[in-house]
């Protein structure tokens, strides 16, 4: 309400300082006229930006995908020990190694629609979440714990994605997949026994 009573006190000082020319304001229909449209939209904004944040079940779904560790996989340098807090959930830039299936990233979750989940739908995100099928019909990789997920309430998987429409979108194409045979150009984890990692190149 704060931001809406200042953008109102913008409107009154605008209009009570409109240019004079001797006794009469110049242009004062049009300007008037101008300034209604201008308070009209901010007021609508304001409003809406107000109740995206106000509403409970976004709130929820921030709560749930918070504590649910989204941000380790799908924020990029969490890895690397510095997530990068500007491009919250925008898809990771380190691989997970699957024996015998390859190297996946985990994807932008924000609604950039040219990189990530812009062009999905709320029930497609649903259906990813606790079917771990896409809307092309691929399967997630195994590290996305859809399995686990399956279990969340219809309501608090719809409040995540919810939430998730209501990120600031980042443009970031994660690489990959990345097949058995195909070398992958970021970072990869792995899991491997200990005499071959005894092996390795010492850091």
């Amino acid at each position: 309400m704060d931001g809406l009573r200042d953008i109102a006190g913008c409107g009154n000082h605008f209009r009570s300082n409109s240019v004079r020319v001797g006794s009469e304001r110049t242009g004062e229909p049009m300007i008037e006229q101008a300034w209604q449209m201008v308070l009209a939209t901010a007021l609508l904004l304001a409003m809406a930006a107000g109740a995206r944040a106000a509403d409970p079940r976004v709130e929820r779904g921030r709560y749930l995908v918070e504590f649910g560790g989204c941000n380790d996989c799908h924020t990029p340098g969490y890895f690397m020990g510095k997530p990068d807090t500007a491009r919250y959930l925008g898809g990771s830039d380190v691989g997970f190694a699957i024996p015998g299936q390859g190297v996946f990233v985990a994807p932008n979750l924000t609604p950039d629609k040219a990189t990530g989940l812009g062009n999905w739908t709320v029930a497609q995100i649903v259906t990813a979440i606790t079917t771990g099928v896409r809307p092309d019909g691929r399967v997630l990789a195994p590290p996305m714990p859809w399995r686990e997920f399956s279990h969340l309430t219809r309501a608090d998987a719809l409040d995540i994605a919810l939430y998730l429409k209501t990120l600031p979108p980042v443009i970031h194409k994660v690489p990959g997949p990345f097949g058995v045979s195909q070398k992958p150009d970021v970072f990869v984890m792995v899991v491997m026994p200990p005499d071959v990692y005894a092996g390795l190149p010492k850091p």
